[in-house]
């Protein structure tokens, strides 16, 4: 049996380094996307400023997201229950659930996602535009 060739490269990023999307209060950070990855995940940080909202509730057909809150505290919803999430909290949305996310506090707070399998990024240049035209959102 042969064996399948591995088509990824390692990546080394140091801290705020990576491909930045500014998307109103938040500021999304991709580490490694579909391409990096094979197709397999994504990998991005999310900060939001203080008392600020999160993308709204939604959810994804074919994708499972984990979150681990690198910085702060993050207010999460996922189904129809908030939960706050300090520094170190690890969620795990499975596909079709309703989730959203949101900094409640005076603090700014980051978050670190995978998206499972890889593709979010592609919506990143129309995220970013949505947030563009609708500035007080």
């Amino acid at each position: 049996m042969e064996k399948k060739k591995n088509k990824t490269k390692p990546i080394i990023l140091e801290a705020g380094q990576g491909r930045t999307y500014h998307c109103g209060s938040m500021t999304a950070i991709f580490k490694a996307d579909e391409k990096e990855t094979d197709e397999k995940y994504s990998i991005s940080e999310w900060w939001l400023e203080p008392n600020s909202m999160g993308p709204g509730a939604h959810s994804h057909e074919d994708n499972d997201e984990v979150f681990y809150v690198l910085e702060g505290s993050c207010s999460f919803l996922v189904g129809n229950k908030w939960t706050e999430a300090g520094k170190g909290t690890f969620l795990r949305i499975p596909a079709k659930t309703v989730h959203d996310f949101a900094n409640r506090t005076d603090l700014k707070t980051g978050i670190l996602n995978f998206f499972i399998p890889g593709g979010f990024e592609r919506n990143m240049p129309s995220i970013v535009k949505w947030f563009k035209d609708n500035p007080n959102s």
